[in-house]
């Protein structure tokens, strides 16, 4: 497609990059953000995440005069909710930014226009914002058809491979109807290299949450294996390597529990739209919730042959080798430890963040020298040096495998 007028709605984590790289494509693209410091710093072609060449292509957008973000949408050809889509309190799904995102273009829309919900959503949410825009411009449907066309395509990359799996991986685009599909299909396959395959918007809806359920049920199993294989007094990284040698068998890592902003959520919104059917994916949540609470034992437990204990937890991030915090069971487990030992001095060595609220830094060699306590959380590639000589005659918690 030659160059289009462009409008995401959103500039995190999916947002930001699918902006840039489409208006390196070409495209003019309108970013837009509630935040009003992360539409400043764009707009002086800064960027306020991590990512991997990001800062570059979001500079070179921004000279090029193809990117520019805003607080609120305009007109355009094609518009992409990539917005929050969180839990509540209760494990219900908040589709509160969704729906404020698509009353706020609603009345931008005109006959022609594609409407593409990229954030990750419960089934039905595509055919709910297919309502709004109805209910808000009734002007666009004559005789029950709609004049615009909408269609659900879920992102699917990893932070840290971003821009490279925004082009190279599969795509699934669900339309509301075969029209709608059909265009959003051919939106995409103007500048994604993988497969483009299209369906229904309910399946592709469902399509993503089985891909993030799948995984979170999988480590589910990992993480309830370490816990019998400590009461057992059986080194779980030799059973699952030993395990793993069987040509059909693949177990997956065990951790401090699942973090990020989709593994830990997803799974709720199958869960949500059909409650008496998904006892296996609830059940996995909850065993996932749960390591995290079975390593904060471990660490207090520990502690307590020291009478002021100094505790060194190595990594913050839900995942290695990345900045981002989101739903991580490490932090988590961290701040459990400094509220529930107050008498001790509790450190955290982070090669990825230089500070956070509360939180006291320190280096690795400075960690490893005063620690009674080591616990390891993230598998970070900086900590891979560790030497087993490091750890001699100090508590260790390994909740991911890193002294293995």
């Amino acid at each position: 497609m030659d160059g289009q007028r462009i409008c995401i709605m959103g500039l995190g984590y999916i947002g930001l990059p699918a902006a840039s790289y489409l208006a390196s494509r070409g495209h003019r693209v309108l970013g837009v953000d509630v935040r009003t410091e992360v539409v400043q710093t764009i707009n002086r072609g800064d960027v306020h995440i991590v990512e991997p060449e990001l800062a570059g292509l979001v500079q070179a957008a921004v000279l090029s005069g193809n990117l520019c973000a805003s607080l609120v949408p305009a007109e355009a050809d094609i518009f992409v909710l990539a917005v929050p889509t969180p839990l509540t309190e209760g494990c219900r799904p908040d589709l509160s930014y969704v729906e404020a995102a698509t009353e706020a273009i609603a009345r931008h829309l005109g006959a022609g226009n594609l409407v593409i919900l990229e954030s990750t959503s419960p089934v039905g949410t595509t055919e709910r914002v297919t309502r709004l825009i109805e209910e808000a411009r009734p002007d666009l449907v004559e005789e029950g058809r709609r004049s615009f066309f909408v269609a659900h395509c879920p992102e699917r990359v990893l932070p840290g491979q971003i821009l490279r799996e925004l082009v190279d991986n599969d795509r699934i685009v669900g339309g509301v109807d075969a029209a709608s599909g059909e265009r959003a299909a051919a939106f995409y396959r103007s500048f994604v290299t993988g497969q483009v395959r299209v369906t229904d918007a309910r399946t592709a809806e469902l399509t993503k949450l089985t891909e993030n359920s799948f995984r979170d049920v999988n480590i589910a199993f990992a993480n309830e294996l370490s816990v019998i294989c400590d009461r057992l007094g059986v080194d779980v990284w030799e059973v699952i390597s030993l395990a793993n040698r069987h040509p059909r068998v693949s177990v997956l890592t065990p951790g401090p529990g699942v973090g990020g902003h989709c593994l830990a959520v997803d799974p709720w919104f199958v869960v949500s739209s059909a409650p008496d059917c998904s006892r296996l994916i609830r059940t996995a949540r909850g065993v996932n919730v749960a390591k995290e609470d079975w390593v904060i034992r471990r660490v207090l437990e520990r502690a307590s042959r020291f009478r002021t204990p100094v505790v060194v937890c190595l990594g913050l991030t839900y995942k290695p080798d990345i900045d981002d915090l989101r739903g991580s069971p490490a932090l988590r487990v961290v701040r459990s430890v400094m509220r529930d030992l107050s008498e001790a001095e509790v450190l955290c060595v982070e090669p990825h963040l230089t500070q956070l609220d509360g939180v006291a830094f320190c280096t690795l060699e400075e960690g490893l020298r005063r620690a009674d306590v080591v616990v390891g959380l993230v598998a970070h590639t900086a900590f891979k040096a560790i030497d087993a000589t490091d750890l001699q005659e100090k508590g260790v918690v390994d909740a991911c495998g890193l002294f293995h």
